[in-house]
Parts: structure tokens; sequence; C-alpha cells
């Protein structure tokens, strides 16, 4: 494995027990050349930032479905931030109305992909977000 190859976390944070489109994520992902762990369903945001800062991913990428994002997805940058996790870029997906997209931004969540974005569009803002954060360090 090389040291340049992007990690990125896939994870379903909370109760929600619909994956489909962590896993779509997660191969497209894999597909792509990044190294994917995929934490499975049912997951605290503290077991997030841990298993992110143990792994020392460059991306955690959550998908939701159950719409307790804007309570979840904070919370999981909270924890990063409380493990020295800041750099991690945080990115989010699933049911997640227009409306609470500037929240989640304002909270620490870089980006937010809603259902119908091409998965390679998301790969793509992965790719150039990591390769601009590895300049500026």
């Amino acid at each position: 494995m090389s040291e340049d190859k992007i990690r990125i976390l896939v994870a379903k944070p909370g109760l929600d027990g619909h994956d489909r489109g962590a896993k779509i994520i997660a191969k497209a992902m894999s597909d792509a050349g990044f190294e994917v762990i995929y934490t499975g369903l049912r997951q605290t945001p503290e077991q997030i930032a841990a298993a992110a800062t143990a792994e020392d991913v460059d991306v955690v990428a959550m998908s939701i479905l159950s719409g307790a994002h804007n309570t979840l997805f904070p919370r999981v940058v909270q924890c990063l931030r409380e493990r020295e996790g800041q750099d991690i870029l945080v990115i989010g997906g699933g049911v997640i109305p227009d409306k609470d997209i500037p929240f989640l931004k304002e909270n620490g969540i870089a980006e937010v992909f809603t259902p119908g974005t091409p998965s390679r569009e998301a790969v793509a803002w992965v790719k150039k977000a990591v390769e601009q954060k590895r300049l500026q360090q």
C-alpha cells in the first residue's frame, strides 16, 4: 500500500439499519483506489471517532437515513476534535433536506451528498479535498 493512498472510514451512525448507500459509496471509493474501512451498522459518534483516529484516516464518510443527521454528524466532529482528529475531513450523505445542509457545514461537515448524487462525483470531491488538505500540511 502506498503512503499516498487515501484512507476513508465509511460509517453508519445511530440506529439506522439501512446501509445500502454506505455500501455503494464504500465500493465506489474502493474502486477508485481508496483504502476503505466500513464500520458496519449502528455506530455511536464515539465509536466512529475512535475508529477514525485509530485507523488514521483522511476522511470519515457517514451515511444516514433516520433523520438524526443534525445531531449525529456534528457529534462525530466534536468527538474527532476531542481525540485530536480535527484534521480528518467529515462528509455526509443520505436523505438530508436541503435546508439542513448549511447547518451541517457550519458544524464541521465538509460536504453533503444527497440521493441522486453520482458516486463518481463524491469520489472526485474526496480526491480533490484530500489533495488540497495534504498540500496545506
